[in-house]
This record gives C-alpha cells, structure tokens and sequence, in this order.
C-alpha cells in the first residue's frame, strides 16, 4: 500500500481501523511466533540432536560444544541486524522490514530441516548450518524492533500498551508451539528425532511462513511514519546520526532494560532448562511441558498486562515486573532444586508464564516512545538488541558456570544476577524519556 493510502487511515471509518488493526495484529503476532519457535526448537534440537547429525560425533563433548556455538552465533548476528534494518526501517518504511525480515527467519527455519548429514557431506554440513543461522540471526534481530514499533504506530489513542503487547503474545504462542512438539516429539525417548524425526518441524514451519508473508504483505504503513515522509523535506539526516547525536538518553533507556529483562527471561527458560538437564537429571518431556504449561499462562496474561499498561501506564506495569522478579529469585531457585516435576510446572510457569510477560508486554510501548518517529525503529533495534545480545548470552552462561564452580553447585550465584537483572529493570524504568516523544501515558 502506498504512503497515500496509508495517510487516509485519519479519515477511515470504524469498520477499516478495525480491519486495518486485525491485519496489524496478524502481521506482528505470526512473526513473533515464527521467531521464538524457531528458538526455543533450535535450543533444544542442539541439545539432543545437531552435535550427532552436522558434526563429526568421534568426540561427543566437542561436537557438543561446537553444537551449542552454532546457537551463540544467532546472537552474535542479531545486534548487527537490529542496527541494519532498525536504519532501513526509519529510511524505507516499517511494512517493507517486517516482510524482508520475516522471510528470511522463516525460510531459514525450514532450510535447516533441509540440511544433510555430516554423514552425508562431511564439514560442509556445519558449514552450511552456520552461513543459514547467522542469516536468521540478522532477521531474528529486526523482528521484534519492526513488529512493536509497527503495532506502537499503527495503535489507536488509549490502546497502545495492548496493542504494543502482541508481539509479546506471538512470543508466547511460538514457545508453545514448539515446546508442544518438542514435547510430542520425545514423549518415547529421544529415538525417533535421531532418526531423522526432528526435520519435521524445521520443514513444517514453511507454512507460518507462507500465511505470516501473506499478512504481512497486506498491512498498510504506519501513520506516523507515512506522515513524516509527506512532511517538508529537510536535508536528509542518516537516522543514526541522529539517534546518537540527539536520543542518547532514550538508547540508554531501552539498553540497559533490555539487559535487565533478557537476564531475567533467559534464566527463567533457558538456564532452567539446562540446570535441570545437567545437574539434576531431569528428563526432556518434563522440561518441555514445563514450558508449555508456562506458555500457556502467558497467552493469558500478556492481554491482561496489556490492558494494565493502558490503565495505569507500561512504565507502571514494567516496574511491576522488576520488583516481583525481586521477590521471586530465591523461590524460584528453591523449587527448582527440588527436581520435582509439580514444583518446577509451578516455578516456571510463574517465571516464564507470568514475570517475563509482565516485564515484556510493557516494552512494546514503552521502548518504542523513548524516540521521535525518525528515529524509533533505529533506536529500539540498536538498544534492544544489543542488550540482548549481551545478556541472553552471557546470564545463562554464567549462571551454569557459577554452578559449575561451586563444589556443592550452589545455585547462590543465580539468585544474584536474577536480583540485579531486576533491578536493572526497575532503575532504568525510573529514567523513562518517553514524555519528551509522545503525549499518551501509555
């Protein structure tokens, strides 16, 4: 649709924004999903199977490590693909990012189904499943930043802390989606994914992919931005520059939140998950229906703190999220040393299920007005990513590695970096920038 079209969304009627907005759910909800269940399959798919099907399995531990270093490289891509289509966002348009970018998470999704064994092609295997995940690292690392700052735009007065949660609703439903069938897939053992049963949904996910471009594709631009290209032309300003010359403060802002929320959320689901593994035996089925129950308190309580973000403010609600994660970092611990199956249901489904959401329902709206219009998508992907990258990385790591250390592996270490991840949160909630760019509380 072309900027003319999209300035018209002033003058619709009730019946075209409401159409106007199912089309914009639709579009950030399915990339969102196809991003993290791609993520959470990748994750456990390297656990179980990739170091025994793309590398050389003469040496499990190596091919091991070299299997999980093939996750880390889809981090170490996403800042740089934040940075790059965060600019191209702010230079060509929200729409055209969110469909680059969708395409090329998802048909990397399926191309890694596709890859042959080492078996097969011997180094090559590896080869081509590292050039596959730093591609789908770029596009994972514009996903969130294009879909929030679209759904921000796009929101109706009053709504944009609901409307800035879908894609933390699409979050939700893809580890649910995956963690089903990861579920499913080793309810007998790991036999059948080694067997070849683990391409299934690798190349079953071609079909998100076919209905989220469809969407995507029909979604009009955003109003804001449409309005600020038929302003008066200044001279042209690389939205970068002016990012960091004019919103250092809103970068911080959405930096170090970023830190603080993906320390949290990562150990929540991801150092859990391989605590749990390594350290007290517990099997796949139930680390996997653990997230699958979590995610299904999510899908529920995204839209409930969505709404709260309307009602009292996404900073209020953000905040929420921080200092109950506070409170939480011990109890959590506690439940999960007890290797029983109910209290690891009961303590992931409040850290994955309702904290995480809590903390990252708000984000949609509050990263996206720490900017002007000209800036936003650049500086959202640029904070945002980074951030995760730092911390998504490095919290899981180092919570294993504390444990690891520890003669008793005391779990003391994870306690503490949940406690100043949340008030990472907290504080930098406290400096929010956003009155300077928006005139709604949300």
């Amino acid at each position: 649709m072309s900027v003319h079209e999209a300035v018209t969304t002033a003058t619709e009627t009730p019946e075209q924004n409401r159409k106007r907005l199912r089309k914009v759910a639709a579009a950030t909800i399915f990339g969102s999903m196809l991003e993290w269940y791609d993520f959470y399959l990748y994750a456990t798919m390297a656990a179980i199977v990739f170091s025994k099907i793309f590398f050389d399995a003469s040496n499990p531990q190596v091919a091991s490590l070299l299997a999980f270093s093939t996750f880390a490289i889809g981090f170490i891509a996403r800042p740089f693909g934040g940075v790059l289509f965060g600019y191209l966002g702010d230079r060509f348009g929200r729409k055209q990012v969110l469909v680059v970018t969708f395409c090329m998470m998802g048909l990397c999704t399926t191309l890694i189904g596709l890859i042959p064994s080492y078996a097969s092609i011997g180094i090559w295997a590896p080869i081509i499943l590292v050039l596959v995940r730093i591609i789908q690292g770029l596009g994972a690392g514009a996903e969130l930043s294009a879909a929030a700052v679209t759904s921000y735009e796009h929101a109706s007065e009053g709504k944009r802390g609901s409307q800035g949660a879908w894609p933390a609703l699409g979050l939700n439903l893809g580890l649910l989606l995956s963690s089903l069938t990861v579920y499913l897939l080793t309810m007998n053992g790991n036999d059948f994914l080694l067997s070849g049963g683990w391409r299934i949904p690798f190349i079953c996910s071609i079909v998100l992919v076919g209905v989220g471009f469809w969407v995507r594709r029909s979604i009009p631009e955003t109003p804001q931005f449409a309005e600020l290209e038929q302003a008066p032309k200044k001279a042209k300003v690389s939205p970068l520059k002016a990012l960091f010359k004019n919103d250092l403060k809103g970068l911080a802002v959405v930096f170090f939140v970023a830190i603080g929320y993906n320390a949290l959320s990562y150990i929540f689901k991801t150092f859990s998950l391989a605590y749990l593994t390594q350290f007290k035996g517990v099997e796949a089925h139930v680390t996997s229906l653990s997230v699958t129950i979590a995610s299904l308190v999510a899908i529920v309580a995204v839209p409930c703190f969505g709404w709260l973000c309307d009602k009292w403010s996404s900073k209020a609600v953000l905040i929420m999220g921080g200092l109950f994660s506070v409170l939480f970092a011990y109890p959590f611990m506690a439940l999960l040393n007890t290797a029983e199956p109910l209290m690891i249901y009961i303590a992931i489904a409040i850290g994955t299920g309702l904290l995480a959401p809590m903390m990252f329902a708000p984000q949609g709206s509050f990263l996206s007005r720490q900017f002007p219009t000209a800036t936003r998508s650049s500086g959202f992907g640029t904070g945002r990513e980074i951030g995760t990258a730092v911390a998504g990385g490095l919290a899981p790591l180092g919570g294993l590695a504390l444990v690891a250390s520890s003669p008793t592996h005391s779990t003391d270490g994870v306690v503490a970096i949940l406690a100043i991840a949340a008030v990472f949160v907290v504080v930098f909630a406290l400096c929010d920038q956003g009155r300077k760019h928006s005139s709604f509380k949300n």
